[in-house]
C-alpha cells in the first residue's frame, strides 16, 4: 500500500491557546482547551471539536467518492456531528460520534440505494476505522 504523510504544526500562543497549521495548507486554526475544562476558552476550536470534525469530514469525502462511483444522483448533502466525551476509569475518552447526514435525492426510487451508500461510507471511512470511538449514523433522505 502507498503511504501518505500529513504534516501539522502547533505553536503555543498564550494561556490555553495555540495555533495549528500545516506547510501543505494556506490557513491556520486557533485551538484551545474547551470551556468545560479549567481555563478553557469559549469560541475556539478544541481538540474535541477537531476530532469530531475529522470523523465527519472523512465520512463526507468517503460518501462523495462512493456516491460518484455508484452513480447516485443527489442535489444536497449535509451532516451534523456530535462527539461524546466521557470520563471512564479516570480517563477522558471520546466514546461516540453521532453523524446525522441529510441527503436530498433526485429520485425517490434511489432511497434504498442511498441508504446502502451512506452505511457503506461510514464503514469505509478511514478515520472511523482508525479510532476506538463508536460511530453511529442517523440518516435522513429527502427527495
Amino acid at each position: 500500500m502507498e503511504t501518505h504523510i500529513y504534516n501539522v504544526n502547533l505553536t503555543w500562543k498564550s494561556d490555553r491557546l495555540g495555533e495549528i497549521s500545516s506547510p501543505e495548507l494556506k490557513t491556520s486554526i486557533e485551538v484551545a482547551t474547551p470551556p468545560q475544562f479549567p481555563k478553557g476558552i469559549d469560541g475556539i476550536w478544541s481538540p474535541e471539536h477537531l476530532f469530531t470534525a475529522a470523523v465527519n469530514s472523512c465520512f463526507m469525502t468517503t460518501f462523495l467518492s462512493i456516491a460518484e462511483n455508484s452513480k447516485l444522483d443527489f442535489t444536497n448533502f449535509s451532516c451534523s456531528g456530535e462527539g461524546k466525551l466521557e470520563k471512564i476509569d479516570g480517563k477522558f475518552l471520546m466514546t461516540e460520534i453521532l453523524l446525522k447526514p441529510i441527503l436530498k435525492l433526485v429520485k425517490e426510487s434511489d432511497k434504498e440505494k442511498a441508504e446502502r451508500i451512506l452505511q457503506k461510507s461510514e464503514a469505509a471511512c478511514l478515520i472511523s476505522n482508525s479510532i476506538n470511538s463508536k460511530v453511529r449514523l442517523e440518516t435522513t433522505i429527502k427527495y
